[in-house]
């Protein structure tokens, strides 16, 4: 097996960081920023890779799960708590489980990463079925929680992905569906929050949003399904029903979506007329 080098956990490029005035260190933590997308773009054939996974298990009615420790656990559950008001989606289709459970995502809970038995506890409380998907999310790569999970997975004939910033990682040689996004040192060392907690976002909002665009609930570049939680997003639904129909005006838009609850179900209903 090549040697495992995390260069998560090396020397930053930067030195003397305290000595530096405002503007430095914005203009250089934008820099190593920088790096990011290009990183995430070599990583495309292995994201594809598990998108399609994952749509062939959500088409049949499965579920993706997300498991995670740390920052990478809690850019786990925005994404996932994401997904109902963005894609209309019910809360039990992509579910974010965090090492630690809900209050680690606040409070760092000791020890939490390091049970290489609890994901599989944690995951168990949903019913997880071979129809799922489970995606394990680690910077370093080598989270003991995560590893775990995704190995008692493997046992019971589940789909796994991973996500991690190293190269050759013992998570990637569990997951099924490994992604590697290889950001190089952080600007702050070891802290991987920063570089490599971008790349882990930027994937996620790939994968979920790519995800969900193949399952139908985008149409054209419109969020169709989305949640009308507040006046915004109503104001937003009202505007992509005029837009669509261009001889309906505002207040007609509006009378019918508030009353159908969608503005995927307001078009449809337009169209019909």
């Amino acid at each position: 097996m090549t040697d495992f080098i995390k260069t998560t956990e090396q020397d930053s490029t930067h030195r003397h960081l305290e000595k530096m005035s405002v503007h430095e260190l914005l203009l250089n933590i934008n820099q190593e920023d920088a790096k990011v997308s290009a990183a995430v773009s070599k990583s495309i054939p292995q994201i594809q890779a598990l998108v399609e996974a994952i749509v062939d298990k959500l088409i049949l009615g499965g579920r993706l799960f997300y498991i995670g420790a740390g920052t990478s656990g809690r850019l786990a559950l925005v994404d996932a708590s994401e997904c109902p008001p963005t894609f209309g989606v019910s809360d039990n289709v992509v579910i974010g489980v965090l090492a630690g459970g809900r209050e680690a995502m606040f409070s760092a809970i000791e020890f939490a990463e390091d049970d290489i038995e609890q994901a599989w506890i944690d995951l168990q409380q949903y019913h997880i079925t071979k129809d799922d998907v489970v995606v394990g999310i680690a910077a370093s790569g080598t989270t003991p929680y995560v590893i775990g999970g995704l190995k008692t997975c493997n046992e019971q004939g589940i789909t796994t992905g991973s996500i991690s910033c190293n190269e050759h990682s013992p998570l990637s040689e569990v997951a099924l569906y490994p992604i590697e996004v290889v950001v190089g040192p952080e600007f702050v060392t070891g802290s991987t929050r920063m570089k490599s907690g971008t790349a882990q976002k930027m994937i996620l909002n790939m994968i979920s949003t790519a995800v969900m665009i193949q399952l139908g609930r985008v149409e054209d570049n419109k969020m169709v399904n989305m949640q009308l939680t507040n006046e915004k997003l109503v104001d937003r639904g009202i505007k992509m029903i005029v837009q669509h129909h261009a001889v309906v005006s505002y207040e007609e838009a509006k009378s019918i979506l508030i009353r159908l609850g969608s503005v995927k179900k307001a078009i449809e209903f337009l169209d019909e007329k």
